[in-house]
């Protein structure tokens, strides 16, 4: 059954007040809502810096314990760690 011409502007006009909801304007707002990076961006942002993925196995205690104190660090828990494995090996090579 064919719709009437008043159903299919009905419907055109809720498609487009709900396309005017979903966009964001440039001009008000700038930043708030940054959007976050999809993985293939990341990875490119990530090589950039010279950051290589690294997995290993920790126990659930210490794993804990680094999430907690991550979500103090400004750069989260690569740079956590970044710091701790950089203080353990240096405070390695002194005893040495």
């Amino acid at each position: 059954m064919a719709m009437k011409k008043t159903d299919l502007e009905k419907n055109k006009a809720l498609k487009l007040t709900h396309s005017m909801k979903q966009t964001r304007s440039e001009r008000f707002g700038k930043g708030a809502t940054e959007v976050p990076l999809d993985r293939r961006e990341q990875r490119k942002l990530d090589q950039a810096k010279g950051l290589v993925p690294f997995a290993c196995k920790l126990d659930g205690e210490l794993v804990s314990v680094l999430k907690e104190r991550a979500a103090a660090h400004p750069e989260g828990m690569t740079g956590l760690l970044d710091e701790l494995l950089r203080q353990g090996l240096a405070a390695g090579d002194g005893k040495a």
